[in-house]
């Protein structure tokens, strides 16, 4: 009895320390010309255990320097005469609908608002932006810097009303004005703890499970998983 209930206190004790444990990330994203690299680093109990991602990034091929979306329409969705098919909606339907909106909004209030009691736990520090930017025009270089450092700003202060951030984050941008260049560099560090990050996901699983919405639309009744047929 009394190695059982030793046993019992050590993963208590273990449970307790995995919970507390506080977790450090690492983030690092540079952009040299066409080139891209993003690093990220875990580290906990003070990088006694650490690993590395090194994450690979898409590239832009030169002959195609557009993203292309390619869709597939199907024969049912024009008439025998080619024209585009008429769709019909009873009030019925449109009190259906507005239903689904409001139901699918609640949803999204109540997981925004899961996500953001956890984001409140996360601590930013080392926070640090740099940019340097030129497109061979002075005075045009001079407005793109201006609306950078304006971004940047927006970026930081959206960023600071969700995480906590320990420090003022060091800003750069360094306007070229004679030359076409554009690269920059942001590095951070993540910080929360594992119980916290643990029980936001239970939240996010019960959420899901439990308050799934129903839809009674046909356009948004995929989203719930009914695959009911109406009459």
């Amino acid at each position: 009895m009394k190695w059982l209930l030793l046993a019992l206190l050590v993963i208590l004790f273990l449970l307790v320390i995995i919970l507390i444990t506080k977790i450090s990330i690492y983030f690092t994203y540079c952009h040299y010309k066409d080139n891209d690299d993003l690093k990220i680093e875990v580290r906990f109990w003070f990088g006694l255990i650490k690993f590395k991602v090194k994450v690979p990034m898409v590239k832009v091929d030169n002959d195609s320097p557009s993203l292309v979306v390619k869709g597939s329409a199907q024969a049912g969705d024009q008439d025998q005469k080619g024209g585009e098919k008429t769709k019909q909606f009873t009030p019925d339907d449109i009190q259906d609908s507005l239903e689904d909106w409001k139901n699918l909004l609640g949803h999204i209030f109540g997981l925004h608002k899961i996500i953001r009691n956890f984001l409140k736990k996360v601590t930013i520090k080392n926070w640090e932006w740099q940019t340097v930017v030129g497109i061979g025009d002075a005075a045009h270089t001079g407005m793109l810097t201006g609306a950078i450092w304006a971004l940047k700003g927006s970026i930081i202060g959206l960023v600071s009303h969700y995480v906590k951030m320990k420090e003022i984050p060091v800003v750069q941008v360094i306007p070229y004005f004679q030359l076409t260049v554009a690269q920059t560099k942001i590095s951070c560090i993540f910080q929360f703890r594992i119980g916290h990050a643990i029980l936001a996901g239970i939240k996010l699983i019960k959420f899901w499970k439990g308050g799934r919405p129903k839809f009674k639309s046909k356009p948004l009744s995929a989203l719930s998983g009914d695959k009911s047929k109406s009459v």
